[in-house]
């Protein structure tokens, strides 16, 4: 019997699952939309809601629990500067979960996981910094 084991297991260790939330948290936070399995979008939508009012607390005790929670803190300035002031006027419900399907290798259930009122252009927007950088890397080298 489970009684009082909330949250799935994902057939993962604690640290494991830890290190998957926390991986997840910071690809939504920075994308602000990602695609992933239903119950991971269940089970994330509380975590990063936490963290969004974290954010909106602002002070410095509020930012290090965040670092602390998930390690990267260029996602955490990000965090901190646009994302919470954003909701600032909002009690809650940063986060909606639309039904995606199913997977076409084992027919898992997919689903968006998106802020309410995201900004469109932050998906995808790092990581094409990253490859204009390489880019521009290689040219310097290659002249």
């Amino acid at each position: 019997m489970r009684h009082g084991f909330k949250g799935r297991r994902f057939a993962r260790s604690i640290s494991h699952r830890k290190s998957m939330f926390a991986n997840l948290a910071v690809s939504l936070l920075e994308h602000e939309q990602i695609v992933t399995t239903l119950p991971k979008a269940k089970d994330l939508r509380p975590i990063v809601e936490k963290l969004v009012t974290l954010g909106k607390r602002g002070d410095l005790h509020a930012r290090r629990q965040v670092i602390a929670q998930i390690g990267n803190e260029g996602v955490v300035k990000r965090l901190f500067d646009t994302i919470a002031p954003r909701y600032a006027n909002r009690n809650g419900g940063y986060l909606r979960i639309m039904k995606a399907g199913f997977r076409h290798g084992d027919n898992a259930a997919m689903a968006v996981i998106e802020f309410v009122d995201r900004d469109v252009s932050a998906k995808g927007a790092g990581d094409r910094a990253r490859i204009e950088a390489e880019s521009a890397d290689a040219d310097a080298a290659a002249a």
